[in-house]
């Protein structure tokens, strides 16, 4: 199957097929104008690179744009670089009626600029809209860059690439724990397909067979993962403080993969393909009857359960993978508009507005952020080499 289904709302108020209803949007909606015209920084790289970051998180934001006439809100304040220490402060301001909606200063443990314009920027978007921001969040990310598929970490705008993995083999999976401190993630580095978390050598699971897909829960105590210990790979749980396993399904004639938790921890959702192709199924977290969400599309693969209520996954369409958002609650379902190239593995970030997946053309796949409102997408990762199955921090 494909990469194990590409390896991989809110309470439900019915968990029935969703009444296929497929919506492809553009929204034409404007942009509040920003000015940091007046924002004050020395003439040395590190607060210089503080501003010019902070301009690009703005404007990638998609609430606003940066401008120096004609704005709606002011920025003033300073970035100042002294050594090793970096501080700023930041006030922004509505042009109207000069009413403040920030006030805050900043001295960071840390001299790294981008890092401080990361928080600046979300500090921004929240004074004004009252949304959490996106900009200090990380990606997990796999790549070939090395010659092997190895783990990475990059920034929310594609910058500052760490190699995390050296297991010189194969690493697909990868997912953070709920306070952004690991990740999980799938190595084949002992020759097979085991579950590891970031930080320990030994496997959070080894058994016999498949050990691939693991999420763990909101309350940090379970992993979903799915394991073929017992035949085909099947959906299970295990308790991370007892290693207690729990069986979630039995379907002979399928194959599991790709679980992720709803917000709340109290259902999760997977792909099987049990009905002839792959599709994604909903189950109560402490076991029980499951539920097919999806049904339009050749196949639905690689679900990601947001804060949002929204779960979004890759799907078939017209031959093309595309991303799709499924409201339970709602019964619809929304496909993104995007160009020709397939889009898979999708992941929120942590505004619950964007999206960050793999794009694949021309046998090159790239790390794109997508919209969900009206952004054209953004190539994050991109280059002479492959980056795949992005996951967001929380």
């Amino acid at each position: 199957m494909r990469r194990f289904f590409l390896m991989g709302c809110a309470a439900l108020v019915s968990m029935s097929v969703l009444a296929q209803r497929v919506e492809v949007r553009k929204s034409g909606e404007g942009k509040i104008a920003i000015n940091l015209a007046s924002y004050r920084t020395g003439s040395d790289t590190a607060s210089r690179t503080f501003l010019s970051v902070l301009k690009a998180d703005l404007n990638r934001s998609g609430y606003f744009t940066v401008t120096s006439a004609g704005a709606e809100l002011n920025v003033a304040g300073s970035c100042v670089s002294s050594g090793s220490r970096l501080t700023a402060d930041c006030q922004v301001y509505k042009v109207s009626n000069r009413q403040r909606l920030l006030g805050k200063s900043y001295k960071p443990d840390t001299p790294d600029p981008r890092w401080l314009a990361h928080r600046v920027a979300d500090d921004i978007v929240y004074a004004v809209t009252g949304k959490k921001g996106m900009a200090s969040g990380k990606v997990a990310v796999v790549s070939n860059r090395t010659g092997r598929k190895e783990l990475y970490v990059c920034d929310m705008d594609g910058k500052n690439i760490r190699q995390i993995t050296k297991d010189r083999s194969i690493v697909v999976g990868p997912g953070w724990t709920p306070d952004a401190k690991n990740i999980v993630y799938t190595s084949y580095k002992r020759g097979y397909p085991n579950v590891y978390l970031t930080g320990r050598s030994k496997p959070l699971s080894s058994h016999g067979g498949l050990n691939a897909s693991g999420a763990v829960s909101p309350d940090g105590k379970s992993l979903a993962l799915i394991l073929s210990r017992d035949g085909n790979p099947e959906l299970y749980i295990k308790s991370l403080r007892t290693g207690f396993l729990k069986r979630m399904t039995k379907t002979r004639r399928g194959n599991e993969a790709s679980p992720c938790w709803s917000p709340d921890g109290n259902h999760i959702a997977y792909v099987s393909d049990t009905s002839g192709s792959p599709q994604v199924y909903i189950i109560p977290g402490n076991g029980g009857r499951s539920q097919r969400l999806t049904s339009s599309g050749t196949e639905n693969v690689a679900p990601d359960w947001g804060k949002n209520g929204y779960i979004v996954f890759s799907s078939r369409v017209g031959g093309r993978y595309r991303i799709a958002m499924a409201n339970p609650s709602a019964k619809t379902l929304r496909v993104l508009e995007t160009d020709w190239a397939d889009y898979e593995d999708p992941s929120w970030a942590p505004d619950g507005r964007h999206i960050v997946c793999s794009r694949t053309a021309s046998y090159r796949s790239s790390i794109y952020l997508l919209d969900t409102l009206k952004d054209s997408p953004v190539a994050l990762l991109s280059g002479s080499v492959d980056w795949y199955s992005p996951a967001c921090s929380p």
